[in-house]
């Protein structure tokens, strides 16, 4: 893969995020809020994405900054999710990274936690830990993993499946990336910053992402929607 300014930012940017996050973990004075969605907040989430504003706003002073903490509206420039997983983070479960992506042309998603790391740049291919990744050529329910986020019902037709887990957020649509697994299906209503590096890694790697779906390309997981 050819170098990429852009990428090599991005990984410097999930490097700096990785060091608060990481530090943090299982501290047992961390502070947790509830925002008015009702979900939770860490005082890791505010510092990872303030962080990386404030470098992306000295090092990058053009670009634009969304992010869920701090909001924006502009898709065109970096799009940060600090910690994807807060619920697992606040509990001590290390199933959990920071998303970053540079529009919709490269992606980085970092579990320090679990030592692992996936990016990619439209056009270059997915890597996780260095190494190319792409996704299974399984075209059968029977022989098939299915991911599902438990905060939905799971459709009876994919309990015909080989294997069925509930799990969302990053961790399902990288092992689709990875192809570990054939499907995911995450909750709905995700946001911006929840997506878009997720579908950069997941479509380099061959699969294919519709904003809450990943899958493998020949795999049809209509008819379990």
């Amino acid at each position: 893969m050819e170098p990429d300014d852009d990428l090599a930012f991005a990984l410097s940017l999930a490097d700096d995020a990785d060091a608060i996050s990481l530090a943090r973990f299982r501290a047992l004075d961390l502070q947790v809020e509830t925002k008015p969605d009702l979900t939770p907040v860490s005082e890791a989430d505010r510092a990872v994405e303030t962080a990386l504003r404030s470098r992306i706003g000295r090092e990058r002073p053009g670009d634009a900054v969304l992010g869920e903490e701090e909001g924006g509206d502009d898709t065109r420039g970096w799009i940060i999710d600090p910690i994807d997983g807060t619920k697992n983070y606040t509990r001590g479960i290390p199933i959990w990274a920071t998303l970053v992506a540079f529009a919709d042309r490269v992606a980085v998603v970092s579990a320090p936690a679990l030592g692992r790391r996936w990016w990619a740049v439209r056009g270059g291919g997915a890597f996780a830990d260095g190494a190319p990744i792409g996704v299974s050529a399984i075209d059968r329910v029977e022989d098939a993993t299915l991911l599902f986020a438990l905060d939905q019902p799971v459709p009876e037709p994919a309990f015909a499946a080989w294997h069925v887990r509930g799990l969302g957020d990053f961790w399902a649509h990288m092992l689709v990336a990875e192809g570990a697994a054939e499907v995911a299906v995450d909750a709905p209503g995700l946001a911006i910053w929840d997506t878009a590096a997720v579908a950069v890694i997941v479509e380099e790697a061959g699969g294919r992402f519709d904003g809450r779906v990943s899958s493998n390309r020949i795999f049809d997981f209509s008819s379990l929607l």
